[in-house]
C-alpha cells in the first residue's frame, strides 16, 4: 500500500474519532502554519547543507562529514509519538536496499532525546541512522521549526501525548516534516517541506530523483 493511502486512512480515522472541538484546534493550527508560509524560508533546492553534529540512538556523536555516500537523504520527523511519522519511517525503511544500490544513505532527524529516538527506531525496525536534534538546534538553522500553540498543547495532553517529555525540554517546538536529497557536494537537489504534518513524500519519488 502506498504511503499516501496509509496516511489518508489515519486522517479519516482522526476525523472520525477525535472530538469536533479538538479536531478544530488541530486543523486551525495547521492552517495558520500554511498561512505563514514557513516553508518559503526553509532550506531549498540549490542550497548547500550546513554541517552538523548530533547524537545517534546510542548517544554517539555523528557529523555530516561522517557520511561519505554519493547521496544523502534527510527526513525530519516530529517524533515517535506521531502516527504519520511512524508510517513514513516504515515506508522509508522499505527502500533502504534500493538506496544502498544507489550508494545513498538515509538519515532521520527528530528533536526527541536519544533514548526516545532509540525506542522509535526499535519500534519501526529501522536499519538506517536516526539522530537526535536536541532543542531543534539544527532544524532551526534550516528554518524548519515552529512552536506549538497553547491550545494545541492542551489537546495533545488530553491524548496523553507530552512533547516536552519526548524532547527533554519545555519549548514545545517541532520541525516541519521535511525531506531533502543532497549530492556528493552536499548541495540540495530535491526538497519537500510541507507545513501540513499529515503530508509526507512518497519514497519512490526519492529513488526517481537519485536515479535521474
Amino acid at each position: 500500500m502506498k504511503l499516501t493511502k496509509q496516511l489518508a486512512e489515519v486522517i479519516a480515522a482522526t476525523k472520525k474519532n477525535v472530538p469536533v472541538n479538538k479536531l478544530s484546534i488541530m486543523l486551525e493550527s495547521t492552517k495558520k502554519l500554511q498561512q505563514q508560509k514557513l516553508s518559503a524560508k526553509a532550506l531549498k533546492k540549490g542550497d548547500v547543507l550546513l554541517p552538523f553534529e548530533m547524537l545517534d540512538v546510542h548517544g554517539n556523536k555523528k557529523a555530516l562529514k561522517d557520511f561519505e555516500s554519493d547521496y544523502l537523504v534527510f527526513s525530519f520527523y516530529r517524533g515517535g509519538w506521531c502516527p504519520y511519522c511512524n508510517l513514513e519511517l516504515k515506508a522509508l525503511q522499505g527502500i533502504v536496499p534500493e538506496l544502498e544500490q544507489l550508494n545513498t544513505e538515509l538519515i532521520a532527524i527528530s528533536p526527541e532525546t536519544p533514548d526516545n529516538s532509540l525506542t522509535t527506531s526499535e519500534k519501526n525496525n529501522l536499519s538506517f541512522t536516526v539522530l537526535s536534534d536536541i532543542d531543534n538546534t539544527y532544524a532551526k538553522s534550516l528554518n524548519l521549526v515552529f512552536q506549538m500553540p497553547e491550545d494545541l498543547r492542551e489537546v495533545y495532553h488530553s491524548f496523553n501525548l507530552h512533547v516536552d517529555n519526548h524532547n527533554g525540554n519545555e519549548n514545545y517546538e517541532l520541525p516541519m516534516p521535511a525531506t531533502y536529497v543532497v549530492n556528493k557536494q552536499r548541495e540540495v537537489i530535491f526538497s519537500f517541506v510541507p507545513e501540513d504534518y499529515t503530508e509526507r513524500l512518497e519514497p519512490n519519488i526519492i529513488l526517481e530523483v537519485i536515479k535521474k
